[in-house]
């Protein structure tokens, strides 16, 4: 049986502010947007000019980048990268050090990205004063106490959740190499091959445009745990999954009727109008959304892969048609008008032919991830509390 000890987390490692000063003509700068639950997003290397104030962090291989920002929005990193020598991290990037004598850098990655432990975070973000949710090491995150087992059953339970994680960013490289070949298809039919001969028309000719609605926040009869998908832009900012099904809150059947949310089928294509323009999913069920979506209901010629790829493509000229002094929007009767061509019946079933198993697929790997994901996270308090023993496993 493992012993497991007390510790404050201050006490198993440290935050590092190593200031870049290296002369690459090229570097890679990682903000809190190029960071998401687990994975570093950005390896595009610039010219190593004027780069901006906040870039001046630098890290390396075990190092674990964890923004101070809404924690539980799960922008975090594992750096197994070998070299790490071009990369610089923005100042709201944590850059966290194992204390490699207490701990094994990867059970301390599980132990702060556990959700009861973005859960908590996220509750002392908020309990700050400020602009936004925001922790900091020293007041809100070293302090915390967590139990730690011996080096042995730190690896053991590593290897443990590793299994699982491997298996998740398999899936997560299928569906990225599905998507790349959607794409290639699209940019091959619809843009290197155009045809002159395709009508002009607006993004009202391949679907209907519904915008959504929030019923009162004040009134706990509209929202419930499990009723009508109701998303956000912020359910997408979380999830970037092709399809979604739910978001964090749902719906009653009298939220819907006191609202302008409107249902729309499986298929719709998703997109958020503002705060930002461009989050971009499929509804992988019968679906409504707040005011900050313009989705495209697809008409039945054009097909839902063809209006996901399609609205990807017409991204730049949408923003450039949005308005607003605060935050940019694009109105739904601006949505209606964005230009596009209208191809063929042919050409777009071919589309459709090529792609409806590829989405099909992506679909099943989504799903098969998101149960790996809840089995992970079920299984995770009981490893790290040692409720759930592994020391006699032979893994």
């Amino acid at each position: 049986m493992a012993v497991w000890k007390e510790y404050k987390i201050g006490d198993l490692c440290d935050t590092i502010s190593e200031t870049y000063r290296g002369h690459d003509e090229e570097v890679i700068l990682i903000n809190t947007s190029d960071v998401l639950e687990g994975r570093i997003l950005n390896h595009q290397k610039v010219p190593n000019r004027n780069v901006k104030g906040q870039f001046k962090k630098t890290f390396k291989t075990q190092d674990i980048l964890y923004s101070e920002i809404r924690p539980e929005n799960n922008r975090f990193a594992y750096v197994d990268m070998k070299d790490t020598s071009l990369y610089i991290a923005s100042t709201k990037l944590m850059v966290i050090r194992a204390n490699i004598e207490i701990i094994e850098p990867r059970f301390l990655y599980a132990i702060l990205t556990a959700k009861s432990m973005t859960q908590e975070l996220q509750v002392r973000a908020e309990l700050r004063s400020g602009t936004f949710p925001q922790i900091t090491f020293k007041t809100e995150l070293a302090t915390i106490k967590v139990c730690v087992p011996d080096r042995k059953t730190q690896k053991k339970i590593v290897s443990f959740l590793d299994a699982i994680n491997r298996k998740i960013e398999v899936n997560n490289k299928i569906n990225r190499n599905l998507s790349e070949q959607a794409q290639a298809y699209f940019d091959e039919l619809f843009i290197q091959n155009a045809s002159a001969e395709w009508k002009e028309g607006t993004l009202s000719d391949v679907g209907s445009i519904v915008a959504g609605g929030t019923p009162f926040k004040s009134n706990q009869e509209y929202y419930t745990d499990n009723g009508i998908a109701w998303i956000t832009p912020k359910d997408l900012s979380v999830d970037k999954s092709v399809f979604i099904s739910h978001g964090e809150n749902d719906i009653t059947e009298l939220g819907l009727q006191k609202s302008s949310a409107t249902m729309m089928p499986a298929g719709t294509v998703l997109f958020s109008s503002r705060a930002p323009i461009g989050y971009i999913a499929i509804a992988a069920n019968d679906i409504c959304t707040n005011q900050g979506f313009k989705s495209v209901v697809p008409n039945g010629n054009v097909g839902t892969s063809y209006v996901y790829y399609l609205l990807k493509q017409l991204l730049p000229t949408i923003e450039n048609m949005a308005s607003g002094s605060t935050f940019k929007e694009i109105s739904g009767s601006a949505m209606k008008i964005v230009p596009t061509v209208i191809p063929d019946d042919e050409t777009l079933k071919r589309f459709s032919d090529f792609c409806d198993p590829i989405m099909k697929q992506i679909w099943k790997n989504e799903q098969e991830s998101k149960r790996l994901v809840e089995l992970r996270d079920s299984l995770l308090p009981k490893l790290m509390s040692g409720d759930l023993d592994v020391s006699d496993l032979d893994i």
